[in-house]
């Protein structure tokens, strides 16, 4: 038998032995004295064994659900250890908190298909930190348990989304110490207003979750209101900036304001034609928005849509404002680079007006080139910024907003742009009843020889850039 299968696996695809699979589990299960019934139990196990090592870690799971000796042959440690190795790059078998264990198939509890994409989720943005962020991948803590997940369902009344789960399984969220900014989510700052988000841990999810439903029982008396709600990340301060999420269609929401995520008003973080949330454990195309949340934030770190920036003088933060375009625009005049973009502020947005008021953020950010700037024959190393002036419009070209302003810093002094150095950062916000605006304008500045002004001053172009509501919110 052995002689015959061996040169028909060899031309058999992965489908076709698939179908083989899938016959044999639409066969209802039968004990061991119906053997006999089923074509592939006169099959030796050797045989078995080479049919198992071309199928994928699901389908050999599946072909576990068959019968006892299926069972067996499926639980083989030296097949996990392909698959482990093959899916999640694994050489010796670890748990979710990274620790040796005895066998690979601690992983084989959950659908593979979505422990292999959670892995790749957590290992694009946790490859970036240490890169880039140690000090947020630092804060980073080890996988939660299946005790400590079911303790939190139990507690809170809910049932988690299963992509869910397997995040927290590989991730417990971020420590919160006392006065650590370091949010592996990304702010911004403008004015008074500074923000960074992290990811919390399942004890901050407890307590903050616990602080919303107490407020919004103590306000609508109701104790049953919004109970398929949780927080999931948020800042330091629970009046900022906080995210929901759904349990029960596994959508993610931001808010600032608890009223508007009880009163229905809500920001959707993810396009909810995305959200497939499932608590089918066999739903082959499971994805809440927590998920897609991370896997989009991991793809703009790793292609440099959102970097890390210094923020509030002192602290590094991801800085959430676009750095590539469409939405970020990029000018330059003798010498001059001026990037503009903007981001949303879903903690300050006013849903429940009438019309609806969208706050954004928007950063205008200058340089002086390496070569420097030339004005009128003369090479200058160095420039000073004088004067601001931009309009933002509505979607039917009104301008809603005409900003005139000087460029004194908060130090007392005009900003010094040099060939080849840091840009200089302005961050302002904006109220919008509208959701599609841009902005466009241009600034003033003396080209300076040994740190002093010399000559007459020249404008430069800030090129329209967007404001408009994204499709994902961080």
């Amino acid at each position: 038998m052995l002689d015959v299968l061996v040169p028909i696996l060899a031309i058999l695809s992965l489908r076709q032995l698939g179908s083989i699979l899938c016959w044999c589990c639409s066969t209802k299960q039968r004990d061991d004295d119906d053997d006999e019934e089923l074509g592939l139990e006169r099959v030796g196990d050797l045989a078995l064994n080479l049919i198992l090592s071309k199928l994928a870690a699901k389908e050999t799971a599946r072909m576990a659900c068959v019968n006892t000796r299926f069972r067996l042959l499926a639980s083989e440690e030296s097949l996990w250890s392909q698959f482990c190795y093959d899916d999640l790059f694994l050489s010796s078998p670890v748990d979710h908190h990274g620790n040796p264990t005895s066998s690979f198939k601690a992983f084989s509890m959950y659908p593979w298909h979505l422990v292999r994409r959670v892995k790749k989720c957590w290992d694009v943005i946790r490859n970036w930190l240490r890169v880039n962020f140690p000090e947020a991948d630092a804060s980073l803590l080890k996988g939660a348990s299946e005790e400590l997940l079911s303790e939190l369902e139990r507690r809170l009344e809910v049932k988690l989304p299963l992509p869910t789960k397997i995040i927290y399984r590989f991730c417990n969220g971020q420590a919160f110490h006392h006065g650590c900014m370091f949010g592996i989510i990304g702010g911004y700052h403008y004015g008074n207003h500074l923000n960074n988000v992290k990811l919390l841990c399942i004890d901050r999810i407890l307590k903050r979750t616990d602080v919303f439903r107490h407020y919004s029982t103590r306000l609508y008396k109701n104790k049953n209101i919004k109970n398929e709600f949780i927080v999931l990340a948020s800042t330091k301060s629970s009046s900022d900036k906080t995210f929901y999420l759904n349990c029960t269609t596994g959508q993610l929401y931001a808010d600032g304001h608890e009223l508007q995520l009880i009163n229905g008003k809500m920001i959707h973080c993810v396009p909810s034609s995305l959200v497939r949330s499932s608590h089918d454990f066999d739903g082959d195309q499971q994805q809440d928005a927590l998920l897609l949340w991370l896997e989009e934030h991991g793809r703009r770190l790793q292609n440099g849509t959102i970097r890390l920036r210094p923020q509030h003088l002192i602290l590094r933060t991801i800085l959430l404002h676009p750095e590539q375009p469409p939405c970020c625009t990029t000018s330059i005049t003798n010498g001059v680079q001026v990037r503009g973009s903007a981001v949303l502020v879903p903690e300050k947005c006013k849903l429940e007006q009438d019309p609806e008021k969208y706050v954004f953020c928007y950063s205008i950010r200058m340089s002086l080139l390496p070569e420097g700037c030339i004005r009128n024959g003369i090479h200058f190393d160095s420039c000073q910024l004088q004067w601001m002036h931009w309009t933002v419009h509505a979607d039917n070209d009104v301008i809603v907003s005409d900003v005139n302003a000087n460029s004194l810093t908060e130090e007392g002094h005009y900003p010094m742009l040099k060939a080849g150095e840091k840009e200089f950062i302005y961050q302002g916000g904006t109220p919008l009843a509208s959701r599609l605006d841009f902005v466009e304008g241009s600034l003033t500045l003396y080209p300076c020889r040994f740190g002093q002004p010399e000559g007459a001053p020249f404008q430069v172009a800030i090129a329209r850039f967007p404001i408009k509501l994204p499709d994902y919110v961080f």
